[in-house]
């Protein structure tokens, strides 16, 4: 862990003098009202979403992979993104905004739910099958929700709710994620239970626990990470695929120990891509999920490439 808070702990202090305006510690220390202003209305703002929404979908893409029983799965992987966005154009066409929370959570559980169950009725003998069928299966999802966008004239609105970018975070609009805090508290202390369940429904039977009921919860669990990251950040592809397997090969498939180390892994790796994006084409910037999407596509080939070794099947 030491070594994933250091350089965390660091790129964040970096992260905070980032900007197109300047940012001077002299005048933060000196509590220049303008300075002040800038640093608790936007860069701490941003900082704090970074991290949460890089932990909480990394949490999730952990979890996801263990109640599926394969290393393939992760919220792009499972059709959760894509229903989440499902339940956010819902929530516009039927109420007019957004901000119809419990819909958005209950669309993005529900379908989670129906492709986990829909991989525990088909024994596939490959496990690379999984995620291709979850991506056909998001694409379809993704298809309906563009043709309701497309017939009510808000495409523009799902377009821009797709795409992961933090330059428009500020002070009062990302509070939501901190959901994330008590979600990773309590998958820590549930992880033995979602462990047994991994392990099969009979093993987790024979254990005196109730199947149907820890896989739902974790599938709760995966969705309202999912969704809130979505709806308050945007899309980032592939990062609950690549975060879990990059721990899983240095440390073993210990659930509880790697919750930990997933979140603290999923908040650096993303902290680095923003940090990139603002600085290659300074003083604009590009939107993180594209740096993302770039490492965890190439993470996903090798993956498949490494073989069934590291693939459960």
């Amino acid at each position: 862990m030491i070594a994933l808070l250091f350089p965390l702990g660091c790129l964040s202090l970096v992260s905070l003098f980032i900007g197109v305006s300047p940012l001077s510690l002299t005048r933060l220390l000196a509590a220049d009202a303008d300075t002040l202003n800038l640093f608790f209305t936007s860069r701490l703002p941003r900082l704090l979403a970074i991290l949460l929404a890089g932990a909480g979908l990394s949490i999730a893409g952990l979890i996801m992979q263990q109640i599926s029983q394969n290393r393939f799965a992760a919220p792009s992987t499972t059709g959760t993104i894509e229903c989440a966005m499902l339940g956010y154009m819902l929530s516009f066409v039927l109420f007019g905004n957004g901000n119809q929370l419990w819909l958005i959570f209950g669309v993005a559980m529900l379908g989670t739910l129906g492709f986990v169950t829909l991989i525990q009725r088909i024994q596939f003998r490959n496990a690379v099958l999984v995620p291709l069928i979850g991506i056909i299966y998001g694409s379809i999802i993704a298809s309906g929700t563009t043709f309701i966008a497309y017939k009510y004239d808000a495409i523009q609105v799902l377009n821009a709710w797709t795409v992961a970018n933090f330059a428009n975070i500020l002070d009062g609009n990302f509070e939501l994620l901190y959901i994330a805090i008590p979600i990773a508290l309590f998958s820590y202390l549930y992880a033995t239970r979602i462990s047994a369940v991994g392990m099969g429904k009979d093993f987790a039977i024979g254990l005196g626990l109730n199947s149907q009921q820890v896989l739902i919860i974790g599938v709760m669990l995966v969705s309202v990470l999912s969704a809130s990251v979505v709806m308050i950040v945007g899309s980032l592809p592939f990062l609950g695929l690549l975060v879990p397997n990059v721990v899983s090969l240095f440390y073993g498939d210990n659930l509880r120990r790697n919750i930990p180390r997933v979140a603290a892994l999923g908040a650096l790796l993303v902290l680095s891509c923003d940090i990139a994006s603002r600085l290659i084409i300074f003083p604009y910037e590009v939107p993180a999920s594209m740096l993302v999407s770039i490492l965890g596509g190439i993470a996903f080939i090798y993956f498949i490439l490494k073989g069934p070794s590291h693939v459960r099947q």
